[in-house]
């Protein structure tokens, strides 16, 4: 039993001594069938007013969930974009066209050329060609889900690779005649 309880049970009789002035009952009757016979009205202002409070709610929210919430939970990119704002399929074809253009990159180096105005010059261009992809990554930026924008990364990583593959296949051409070349003038 509550301290509430045990008092009032103690103190009965003071309770019970007083009754409500007269027609307590009667007014209290007449309330209670004022309040449930008259029917609610509600206005139209305060439906508004209600709807616009839920609008201004449901937009804060969605404000700060974009603003706080996805920049922490979006695990970011070596150029700073948020790893989720790209498709994975185009992450792993960057992945496989960036390694391949390393490979490239490496079988080129070790062609030794003798010629280095030569391979300064071929390194310049395919520097050109970096910077139209350092265009493309800055449009990305701005439009992440642009699949146009993404289709022309991929199709740049794919003409490097050619474009590589040509000057390999090339210099791979023009070395044996080089080296005859220089075995003649040595004899």
């Amino acid at each position: 039993m509550s301290k509430l309880e045990k008092i009032i049970s103690e103190n009965k009789d003071a309770f019970d001594a007083l009754e409500p002035k007269g027609g307590h009952f009667e007014r209290f009757q007449s309330k209670l069938d004022n309040y449930h016979g008259k029917s609610r009205k509600i206005s139209f202002s305060f439906v508004l007013k209600v709807a616009a409070v839920a609008v201004l709610v449901v937009l804060s929210s969605l404000w700060t969930y974009d603003t706080f919430i996805s920049d922490q939970a979006g695990t970011t990119s070596s150029d700073g974009m948020a790893a989720t704002d790209i498709s994975p399929e185009y992450r792993e074809a960057e992945a496989y066209y960036a390694s391949l253009v390393s490979q490239k990159y490496n079988e080129f180096d070790r062609l030794n050329l003798n010629d280095s105005i030569e391979k300064n010059m071929i390194l310049n261009e395919l520097s050109d060609m970096d910077s139209l992809y350092n265009d493309l990554q800055v449009e990305l930026q701005a439009n992440p889900n642009d699949e146009r924008v993404i289709n022309a990364m991929i199709s740049y990583y794919q003409l490097k690779i050619e474009v590589l593959n040509k000057i390999i296949n090339r210099l791979n051409a023009i070395k044996p005649i080089k080296t005859k070349q220089n075995e003649s003038t040595e004899v």
